[in-house]
């Protein structure tokens, strides 16, 4: 047996726990705007649904617990009847914590302090809010406990709280499995971090590095000490992109890069025995990032070329799910968004992402037995193949057209094109 069979044998497989590709609403979804906007974007959701994710408080969702016993859910209510409406299998990320449970004042939600973690003094009661969602909603069974360890991070240290976190995440644990033996949990949803790779052999990561550089520490400390210290799990969570802390993507160039998604999936799950998720996933700097390596000059279909090659990376490593973090915003500019806003009067429209998305889940979901994959480029061209016994996958990584040649079709590819052939 080699390596990579021995890591896929310990994964335990939780049924309901490998649900595939799947995105994260954020501030702006499907469920305001325009009345023919809101319509065409729930068609497309409905057309083929993929699970979604939204957060219990923040990311149009509002403070849930704004005292002590007084709930607010009208706003979650409203994703979670959108999800519902579309046919997803709905996910809730247990984040953030109303201001009461971390030094605000109850009654008022200051939203500057959004990333603030609870006192640990309140702990419990926010265990005791994850419980009262899960029993406001029965039939969403997939939770996440918190989101990148926001506010976990002790300075003094210089090092990530990850006693503090585990602590809390035990007692959401127990409450969730106290409301419903089913409901499936996870965590730690680390941001898997990493630095270029070092010239130096003694600054080298001990845990992990490749081509796209080395894990960091930190982010390391974070999983192993979970992994041992934790009540249960059904799954693992992690959160990373392919670009580092200072914005060098091209290290060794953003489509190389990605194969950080394949090396960490594989690494995470051998060091837990759990199956691998990734609630976030990025493959360039945020838009507001002004750092080297930034969003600028990406054209849409440069943009969805790297998504896809990242997928592949995830889908041929195992990953059990992956959220996409829609962007979405209210006017007309939105990079990498799923569907047009619509808060416009034409919008609701399906966007480049939202075929990639599609399109991948139905050819490839969990589990897919891939095979290789005979493919040929012009001299210094490149392409990306992945294929199964009904269809393939090519990526043209070259900002030209490329003549290639896969399975003994040839093809013509237009600069960055994503195309599929069915076998």
């Amino acid at each position: 047996m080699g390596r990579h069979d021995a890591e896929q044998s310990v994964v335990r497989r939780p049924e309901g726990v490998e649900l595939g590709w799947g995105f994260t609403h954020t501030q702006y979804s499907a469920e305001h705007g325009a009345p023919d906007a809101t319509r065409r974007a729930g068609a497309l959701l409905s057309a083929r649904p993929l699970p979604q994710n939204q957060h219990i408080m923040g990311w149009g969702a509002e403070n849930p617990e704004p005292a002590p016993g007084r709930y607010d859910f009208d706003a979650l209510d409203e994703r979670v009847a959108l999800m519902r409406a579309t046919g997803a299998t709905p996910v809730l990320t247990l984040c953030a914590a109303p201001d009461w449970m971390k030094g605000g004042r109850s009654g008022r939600t200051d939203w500057s302090r959004l990333e603030a973690a609870p006192d640990p003094r309140h702990y419990a009661d926010f265990a005791r809010l994850a419980g009262a969602i899960a029993r406001r909603y029965p039939d969403i069974r997939h939770f996440l406990v918190w989101n990148e360890l926001k506010g976990f991070y002790d300075e003094g240290k210089c090092r990530w709280n990850y006693e503090g976190y585990t602590e809390l995440y035990n007692l959401v644990h127990a409450e969730l499995k106290k409301r419903n033996p089913d409901n499936l949990v996870g965590g730690p949803y680390v941001v898997v971090d990493h630095d270029p790779p070092a010239d130096d052999e003694e600054d080298r990561s001990r845990e992990l590095r490749g081509a796209w550089g080395e894990l960091d520490q930190r982010s390391a400390d974070v999983i192993r000490y979970w992994s041992a210290h934790k009540a249960g799990a059904d799954f693992v969570v992690v959160d990373g992109s392919s670009y580092t802390r200072e914005g060098h993507r091209t290290i060794p160039d953003e489509f190389a890069a990605t194969e950080k998604f394949a090396d960490v999936t594989r690494w995470v799950r051998r060091i837990t025995g759990l199956p691998v998720w990734w609630a976030e996933w990025y493959v360039e700097p945020p838009a507001w990032d002004d750092r080297p390596g930034g969003r600028d000059g990406w054209s849409e279909q440069h943009r969805t070329a790297v998504h896809a090659t990242a997928m592949m990376r995830l889908a041929a490593s195992g990953a059990s799910a992956a959220f996409y973090w829609n962007p979405q915003q209210t006017g007309d500019d939105c990079p990498g968004c799923l569907w047009r806003s619509t808060h416009l009067r034409d919008g609701g429209g399906e966007l480049p992402m939202a075929r990639l998305l599609s399109r991948f889940a139905r050819e490839f979901p969990p589990g897919t037995a891939f095979r290789p994959v005979v493919a040929t480029a012009g001299t210094g061209n490149r392409i990306q193949v992945l294929g199964d016994d009904a269809a393939v996958l090519v990526v043209n990584t070259e900002c030209r057209p490329v003549a290639a040649r896969v399975d003994g079709q040839a093809l013509s590819l237009a600069p960055y094109e994503v195309c599929w052939l069915t076998c």
